[in-house]
This record gives structure tokens, sequence and C-alpha cells, in this order.
């Protein structure tokens, strides 16, 4: 893996090891940030982050800050050590997506979501994502192509399948 573009282009990336984490492969990232436009200045949150493969990806391209919401700890570590290796600055809450938005104060310009295929608690998150959106803010749900989420306070921008992952663009 990885970044694809902004000031950190090309340097490789970790994904934790195992089978748990299904890391964002390049294409799909890829596509997404060419769905997403500029990020500059940005305040990104990236949800089930995984590698932090998505919310790099925006600090490189210039999102003014990023927080990394991960509970598993070996994914933790690679996110640490994917944030020290590219000297990005992140800041990474090992912690449920769900606890975390539940306390959550702020807002944020850019949510990337990719909780894991089976998850069954998307109306949980669901509840959520309004409040934490920012006016003009855009979620980025990953999900299995089969899939397609609804938030129903949220407004669809697009919906796109990229092999078995579908890329769902949500504004406030």
């Amino acid at each position: 893996m990885r970044i694809i573009a902004g000031e950190k282009r090309g340097h490789g990336i970790q994904a934790p090891k195992g089978e748990t984490t299904r890391p964002t492969s390049d294409r799909v990232r890829e596509a997404a940030f060419n769905l997403i436009g500029p990020v500059d200045g940005a305040k990104t949150l990236d949800l089930f982050a995984g590698s932090g493969a998505m919310g790099l990806e925006a600090l490189s391209r210039g999102a003014a800050s990023c927080v990394f919401v991960e509970n598993d700890r070996g994914a933790c570590r690679t996110i640490d050590a994917n944030l020290e290796k590219l000297k990005l600055r992140g800041r990474l809450v090992p912690h449920d997506a769900i606890r975390f938005l539940g306390a959550e104060s702020g807002t944020y310009d850019l949510i990337l979501c990719d909780p894991p295929y089976d998850y069954a608690a998307v109306d949980r998150l669901a509840a959520h994502f309004a409040r934490v959106l920012a006016p003009d803010g855009l979620l980025v749900y990953e999900s299995q192509a089969s899939f397609e989420p609804e938030f129903p306070n949220l407004n669809l921008r697009t919906s796109r399948r990229y092999g078995s992952a579908r890329l769902t663009l949500w504004e406030r």
C-alpha cells in the first residue's frame, strides 16, 4: 500500500497483520479522493481507521487534521507507525466508533467511515453522523458493493461500485 497523492505521494504504508482488518485498496482510495475533491484545511475523522490509509491520504493531500478512531490494538500500533514514518500529525483514539461518536462534541468537514463489511450497527452510527458532520461537510462510507447504506438525515451525493467495494458520499 502507498499514499496516492499529495505531499507524501508514493510513500509506502503498513497494514495491520492478520485478517481482521481489510485496508482500502489504492484503487478505491484514489477513486474516493477523486469524488471528494480538494481537502485543503479539512478537519477529518477516520472511523474504523484500520491502517489509517484513508486519513493518511487526507493529511497528505492537505487536510488540517485527522482523528483516527480504531479499537484494535494491532491496528492502533500500525497507525502510530505510519504517522511516525510519514511524519504526519494526527490524533489516534483507541476507542469504539459508536462510543466515540456518542461523546464527540465537535464537527468534522470530512468523515471517512470504513466499518467491517458485516458490521451490524450501521443504524447506530447513522444516528450520530448528522450531528458530527459540519454544515458543508462530506461523509464517505465504504461498504460491500451489494450494500447501499441509508442515512435519512443526510443528502446522498453519489454511490459508486469499485469491484467488491462501494463508496457512498453523503452531505449534510
